[in-house]
C-alpha cells in the first residue's frame, strides 16, 4: 500500500495484542522471515498506527483493553483509508463456535487460534498477501512470494 514499493521494500504487518510476550515472538519470527513488523498492544493503538502506517496486513487479537479487537476491526472497516487492510484475528478463543463467523463478519479475512506456532501464522500471512497481490491490491514483484516460511534453522 505504499506508493512506490519495490521488491526491496519488505511488507509491512501490524500485530496488535495485549500479550507483550506474543507480539515479540510473532514479530521476531516474521521479521526473520522478511517482514516489516510493528505492533500495538490494544485496539485503540493498532487504529492509530494503521492509519499512520498503513500496513499490508493486520494481525489482531480480540481481547484487549481500552478497545478490543471486535472494535478496532469495526473501526478499520469502517475507513475508507483502512478499509481494504486484511485482518488475520489471532485469539484464544477457540472454546466458542460462534467467534469465528463472528470474526469474519466483522471484516476479519481469517481466523487463527492460539496457541499458534509462528510458522503457522506466517504461511497464513503468505496466504492472505498472496490473495492481495491476485487481485491486484499488492504490486506482483512484493514479497509474498520471496518470503520464506518454514522452520528456523
Amino acid at each position: 500500500m505504499r506508493d512506490q514499493p519495490t521488491s526491496e521494500t519488505p511488507l509491512l504487518i501490524l500485530i496488535a495484542d495485549d500479550n507483550v510476550d506474543t507480539r515479540e515472538m510473532y514479530a521476531l519470527y516474521l521479521t526473520t522471515v522478511g517482514y516489516r513488523v510493528e505492533t500495538a498492544e490494544d485496539g485503540h493503538e493498532a487504529i492509530l498506527r494503521a492509519r499512520a502506517m498503513h500496513p499490508d496486513l493486520i494481525v489482531m487479537d480480540l481481547q484487549m483493553p481500552k478497545l478490543d479487537g471486535w472494535a478496532a476491526i469495526r473501526e478499520l472497516q469502517g475507513r475508507a483509508m483502512t478499509a481494504a487492510i486484511p485482518v488475520i484475528v489471532l485469539t484464544g478463543h477457540d472454546f466458542k463456535a460462534f467467534l469465528k463467523p463472528a470474526a469474519l463478519a466483522v471484516g476479519a479475512v481469517s481466523y487463527v487460534t492460539k496457541p499458534c506456532l509462528p510458522e503457522q501464522l506466517a504461511r497464513e500471512i503468505k496466504t492472505r498477501l498472496t490473495a492481495r497481490r491476485s487481485r491486484g491490491q499488492l504490486p506482483a514483484d512484493l514479497a509474498p512470494s520471496a518470503v520464506r516460511v518454514g522452520r528456523a534453522q
